[in-house]
């Protein structure tokens, strides 16, 4: 029997690297006992915290264990929407929330709502690894806009209006994974400028809306016409140390809320009741966790810098947001997957190559800010003195 061609070519065509390798083969090593300081996946070092478990734990025994409301609880609902309209002053109610599978299961239902099978959706690369499965799995095609390292991964406004000429949606995500980029005024404005003139709808990642290293983090949708075009995708798996959890959400139009219940009823059926109820507890009085946890992340990126200060084989983009930072190590000669796995079995270190978020990455890694910082300080001097042992053999 032959499997579709849908989820066949779900990577791509004769894609034999998803973009884990170096992920899959640490855990092996992992597994066999090796000692691996694992930098690759965004995933935290710190634990979820107790009262979020304990709300967790006492909805789950009290018998919130049965079929949840599809779009998610009301209560949980209103808790999502105070919390966007506040951060994001722009007016949200019940109506525009939508409780999901966790960001990703956010993505793919907003992808859904918004596109039609062969429409052309617009993605600027680097992006999360994956955004192109994403598409793919909606049967639609891909349109790659690359934001140039040398310009701080924003993208090139002429280069987006024309790559966004015929396309159905245009997925963006602020502050980024994997460069930590967080869009400036001018760059939203041109994005906003391609969905109207385009009459796109605006897929919206903001994820890492908490994490910010210091500018003003701006949500599309609070510009000008852009609300009723534009699906913003949150979860509290990076806020609140939640990743396990499975929580997310799509905050858009009424209609589109409503359409998004009955995908859900074809796929997930919707998320476990006493998992939001532990979601509602975190929103209601996590917000010293949120805190912490974004002040961790800022810490760990100046501890980041300062560790490469002066090295010459590693240079370094400053991030202005999220969990991670992009190291530039083109002077070895090697791409970023080369280097990764040789990174890998030379020292022990697992990172993420930036080919892995696609082409405007190559050459670079991906280093996840998820070690104490001691570990995070004497694993990147480490790789920058690996990268000049190569960069002195080219």
């Amino acid at each position: 029997m032959k499997i579709s061609n849908r989820v066949a070519t779900i990577n791509g065509e004769n894609v034999t690297d998803d973009g884990w390798s170096v992920l899959y083969k640490a855990r092996d090593m992992i597994d066999a006992g090796v000692q691996i300081t694992n930098l690759s996946i965004g995933d935290h070092d710190t634990d979820t915290p107790a009262f979020i478990l304990d709300e967790m734990d006492r909805a789950a025994r009290a018998g919130n264990t049965r079929y949840a409301p599809i779009p998610g609880t009301d209560a949980l609902r209103q808790a999502i929407a105070d919390r966007v309209a506040r951060t994001t002053d722009t007016p949200t109610t019940v109506e525009n929330v939508f409780v999901t599978t966790g960001g990703q299961g956010a993505l793919f239902a907003a992808m859904m709502a918004a596109t039609d099978p062969g429409q052309k959706v617009v993605l600027i690369d680097p992006h999360y690894t994956t955004y192109p499965a994403t598409v793919r799995a909606a049967s639609c095609q891909i349109e790659i806009v690359k934001a140039d390292p040398n310009n701080g991964f924003q993208p090139d406004a002429e280069t987006l209006a024309q790559a966004c000429k015929g396309a159905s949606a245009l997925l963006i995500n602020t502050p980024n994974n994997p460069t930590g980029a967080v869009y400036s005024p001018d760059t939203l404005n041109h994005i906003r400028e391609a969905c109207v003139q385009n009459d796109l709808w605006l897929l919206s990642d903001e994820v890492y809306e908490t994490q910010s290293h210091g500018p003003k983090i701006i949500s599309p949708r609070a510009l000008p016409d852009m609300a009723e075009r534009t699906l913003a995708l949150g979860s509290l798996s990076k806020s609140h140390i939640m990743t396990g959890f499975r929580l997310g959400w799509v905050v858009g139009p009424k209609d589109a809320i409503t359409a998004l219940t009955h995908l859900t009823n074809a796929t997930t059926y919707g998320v476990a009741g006493f998992i939001q109820d532990a979601a509602l507890k975190a929103l209601t009085d996590g917000d010293s966790t949120e805190r912490d946890t974004a002040a961790l992340y800022t810490r760990r990126r100046n501890r980041a810098l300062e560790a490469l200060k002066g090295s010459n084989a590693v240079k370094i983009s400053p991030p202005d947001g999220a969990m991670y930072v992009m190291l530039d190590i083109r002077s070895t000669g090697l791409s970023g997957r080369d280097f990764a796995h040789k990174l890998l079995e030379a020292h022990k270190i697992a990172t993420m190559p930036g080919e892995s978020f696609g082409q405007a990455a190559a050459g670079h890694i991906r280093i996840a800010l998820t070690v104490d910082d001691d570990t995070l300080a004497r694993a990147l001097q480490t790789i920058a003195a690996y990268a000049q042992t190569l960069e002195d053999k080219t």
